[in-house]
């Protein structure tokens, strides 16, 4: 059973502190008050406060991190239905926050609140920090007077995001092991293994095969200017990063990403499940329709598919449908428009959403796996090509000069 911490006013009008277990925040307010106690603070129990003081000294310079956000989100939920008032939420949520700058950020919060702003209006002040999502769906909720439950979808949303990343960056892992271990035994032969074998070669290299010859002028080099190698490839490396932060290497990148043979599959189920995810929970929540297709193309995370996202957004202003606009586009499979277009024409476009992107978010679990299984033997593959050629490069003028020798 779930452990919660509290800070409660008895009728004396002191104050206790303690932890008792529950079912629910709920619960556990309802156990207090039947107890005489005024519920002043209630969260989650976390790790002891030693843990929290080396963590807070370890996270002093970071900023907080999307689970920061999402801890913070399902606290806040579970707070509100407990019946406590957002100021004291927050201040006790700041409390056991082990993020120096997040507990910085949610006081800032907390002063706004109490000088009279909204919720929405005070995390607007920190766009970078919780987005345009996250904004909108909390300003409509203080709208409809649903805030605990929007909370609860936001966590929802998040946590998926962030499975979702966890998934991406998972599948890269062990591909980039392999490459690693593919270049560092590359160098390794042709540093320090090739090197010695160039004693027994010297004065015979108008004899040695032209593999041989070659890998010996590229094991000079690496030797002789490895300075110039990490230069340039240091160089390339940084070239490479502000070339696509700019608008035509962006879309270069996000439009290879889109046609790369083994990969295009994950990426276009990615994109496509992101961005139906993000318009049926705002749209389900209450956002108006120009606003969500505006936040939708800014959070798809591709740059062909924001540029299809605001085509949208424009022609949805001009008075037209969605359906007719994304039609035009070859981003979306034709099954998915035309399931956007009967949700548009039910009224139900949020619920279609809702099952079209859960329906992409397996696709994406799917492509990943099957991503990761081309991507092992291939890369299997080319590391034993590489260090393969290396070793008959060595290999094959040392037979070659014992058949000399036996004649």
């Amino acid at each position: 059973m779930p452990q919660y911490r509290y800070q409660a006013r008895n009728g004396t009008g002191g104050v206790e502190d303690g932890a008792l277990a529950a079912v629910d925040a709920a619960t556990a307010a309802a156990m207090l008050r039947g107890k005489g106690l005024h519920v002043m603070q209630l969260a989650p129990a976390v790790g002891g406060s030693g843990l929290r003081n080396l963590s807070s000294v370890l996270n002093w310079s970071s900023g907080p991190s999307k689970k920061d956000i999402l801890d913070f989100t399902t606290q806040l939920a579970v707070m509100i239905r407990a019946g406590i008032s957002i100021r004291q939420a927050l201040d006790g949520i700041s409390e056991q926050t082990t993020n120096a700058k997040f507990k910085s950020i949610l006081q800032e919060i907390k002063a706004d609140i109490e000088s009279g702003r909204q919720f929405s209006e005070a995390i607007s002040r920190h766009p970078k920090l919780f987005g345009p999502l996250y904004i909108s769906m909390v300003r409509a909720s203080e709208m409809s007077g649903a805030f605990a439950r929007m909370l609860d979808r936001i966590a929802a949303y998040l946590q998926q995001e962030l499975e979702t990343r966890k998934m991406v960056v998972g599948a890269s892992i062990y591909p980039g092991i392999i490459a690693t271990m593919a270049i560092g035994v590359t160098v390794f032969l042709l540093t320090f293994v090739l090197p010695r074998f160039a004693g027994v070669f010297e004065g015979k290299e108008e004899a040695l095969p032209g593999p041989t010859r070659f890998l010996m002028s590229v094991s000079d080099f690496m030797v002789q200017s490895w300075w110039v190698i990490l230069i340039a490839a240091a160089g390339l490396i940084a070239g490479f990063l502000v070339f696509i932060r700019t608008d035509l290497g962006g879309f270069w990148w996000d439009r290879l990403k889109l046609s790369m043979p083994i990969a295009r599959r994950m990426f276009r189920a990615l994109y496509i499940s992101r961005s139906l995810h993000t318009m049926g929970e705002l749209l389900n929540a209450g956002v108006p329709m120009l606003d969500t297709l505006a936040i939708t193309g800014d959070i798809s995370g591709n740059r062909l598919f924001r540029r299809m996202w605001r085509n949208v957004h424009s022609s949805v202003r001009q008075g037209r449908k969605i359906q007719s606009q994304l039609g035009k586009s070859s981003l979306l499979p034709r099954s998915v428009v035309q399931m956007v277009a009967a949700g548009e024409d039910s009224g139900k476009l949020g619920e279609v959403l809702d099952e079209v992107s859960d329906y992409y978010h397996r696709l994406l679990r799917d492509a990943i796996k099957s991503v990761t299984s081309m991507i092992e033997p291939l890369m299997i593959v080319i590391m034993g090509s590489v260090v393969g050629f290396i070793a008959m490069a060595i290999i094959l003028p040392i037979f070659k000069m014992s058949s000399l020798v036996t004649n």
